[in-house]
């Protein structure tokens, strides 16, 4: 006859299977049976602790997941590992590119003084490190003064000694295969790490990795892009000066005020002039990219009338579209409204979507500035009967450099940042700005800024 108990125990472990572990298991005689229940008991209680560390990490390692920027992350990992690891200190370093040296990139700590931070730098060769990196286990050490007194030239040990540290677990760090650095947990008090599971720390360590890894290229991306922008500021602002002097003294000399000038002569000093203007255009546009890019673009927001806004728009553009013989009106739909904005700002969209409409017209065409309301925005259309923009080119639009491949119509000149600069002030203005074109029956660019009443 069957031990009753072992239907108990076999019921047990199927419930235990299915991950559920709050199963009554008899314990009870002192035969080869109940030791086995003590077991079985013993098991599910391991198993437990064991998938509920697992939940915990999971839950963790996807919070930490949706950080971007390095520090970010790091210091999630900081604020949420603590039920599941002991620790009164975090440490994070990097391997520099040469891969020969281990540089501190982060740390964080209860302790009021750090000795190891941000830039601390020592070599891989020949330190315990590089024992770590080439094994991939982490290292333990739950006596970091025995250690010390055993290692008295390592400088890292007696500065994080000094901190206070007194054990501490290192995990090594591996992304895509390739080793990146390393992450120290560090204890005030000796012992923490003896009787953990290595196990946990190497799952730990290879979901950390990736995140990390993914996080510290992000921000790289975003240094070398300001870095980027400073370069273009900087190059831009400097070649105005020169651009300016160039620009006036052939004006000066196609007015003849140093003396007379020939026909020839004059020509090539008009396409001088035109030259400089493209190229001013050009620089200014650079200028606004690197200034929006970099967050140095500063809205000086006021209260403005839009219908008079709009209209000294239309009456400075009006010139430039009668040299085509393109006429340009304005098209209210409402007597007036207030809008709080960047008139300066605000100037360069309108003037750079009407300038693009008429660049684009062929003499006898028509462009249409509408204004009206649509909920709590105001909508500005810019319609033109001009060449169109074909299917393919429509995802250019708004992109730095994202030329398409409809030509102005007199072969005017472009840049193909005046959209890309466009998106960006009316986003900084709450607003959007979108596009519709047929190839060959024009465009309407359309966009919207929140306004408020007088």
């Amino acid at each position: 006859m069957t031990d009753e108990r072992i239907l108990k125990y076999r019921q047990a472990a199927i419930a235990m299977r299915h991950g559920d572990f709050e199963v009554e298991v008899p314990v009870e005689g002192e035969d080869e049976i109940a030791a086995l229940g003590s077991a079985l008991s013993e098991l599910s209680r391991t198993m437990e602790a064991r998938f509920t560390e697992i939940v915990t990490l999971a839950k963790i390692t996807e919070r930490i997941n949706a950080g971007v920027l390095l520090d970010e992350v790091l210091n999630q990992v900081y604020d949420s590992f603590r039920s599941v690891i002991p620790y009164d200190r975090i440490g994070f370093s990097l391997l520099d590119d040469d891969g020969q040296t281990v540089r501190a990139r982060w740390a964080r700590s209860e302790s009021p003084v750090m000795y190891i931070n941000k830039g601390y730098a020592a070599p891989l060769k020949g330190s315990s490190l590089q024992i770590i990196l080439a094994t991939g286990k982490p290292r333990i050490l739950n006596d970091l003064e025995a250690y010390l007194r055993e290692h008295p030239q390592s400088d890292s040990t007696s500065k994080i000694v000094a901190e206070g540290v007194r054990s501490s677990l290192t995990c090594p760090l591996v992304a895509m295969g390739k080793p990146i650095g390393f992450m120290f947990f560090s204890s005030a008090r000796p012992n923490t790490y003896k009787d953990i599971h290595t196990a946990i720390f190497l799952q730990i360590a290879g979901q950390l990795s990736v995140i990390v890894e993914k996080a510290r290229l992000y921000q790289q991306l975003l240094e070398l892009n300001e870095l980027k922008n400073k370069f273009l500021g900087m190059a831009a602002h400097d070649l105005r000066n020169p651009l300016a002097s160039i620009k006036m003294s052939s004006e000066m000399l196609f007015d003849g005020d140093f003396g007379p000038v020939t026909d020839v002569a004059k020509k090539m000093l008009d396409e001088n002039v035109r030259s400089c203007t493209a190229m001013f255009t050009l620089v200014n546009d650079l200028l606004n990219v690197s200034a929006i890019e970099s967050g140095h673009l500063t809205l000086r927001p006021q209260d403005v009338e839009l219908i008079q806004f709009l209209h000294a728009s239309i009456h400075a553009n009006r010139l430039l579209a009668e040299r085509k013989s393109i006429s340009v009106s304005f098209v209210p739909e409402f007597p007036k409204q207030i809008a709080r904005i960047d008139p300066d700002r605000l100037k360069q969209v309108v003037d750079n979507l009407l300038s693009n409409a008429v660049k684009y017209s062929d003499a006898g065409k028509q462009v249409v500035l509408t204004a009206r309301i649509s909920g709590t925005n105001v909508e500005i259309l810019v319609k033109d009967e001009g060449r169109g923009i074909a299917g393919e080119d429509m995802t250019k639009l708004f992109k730095d450099f994202g030329k398409t491949s409809t030509r102005p119509t007199a072969g005017e000149e472009s840049t193909g940042l005046g959209l890309a600069i466009c998106k960006r002030i009316i986003e900084a203005h709450g607003g959007k700005i979108w596009a519709h074109s047929e190839l060959g029956k024009g465009s309407t660019f359309t966009f919207t800024i929140p306004v408020h009443k007088a």
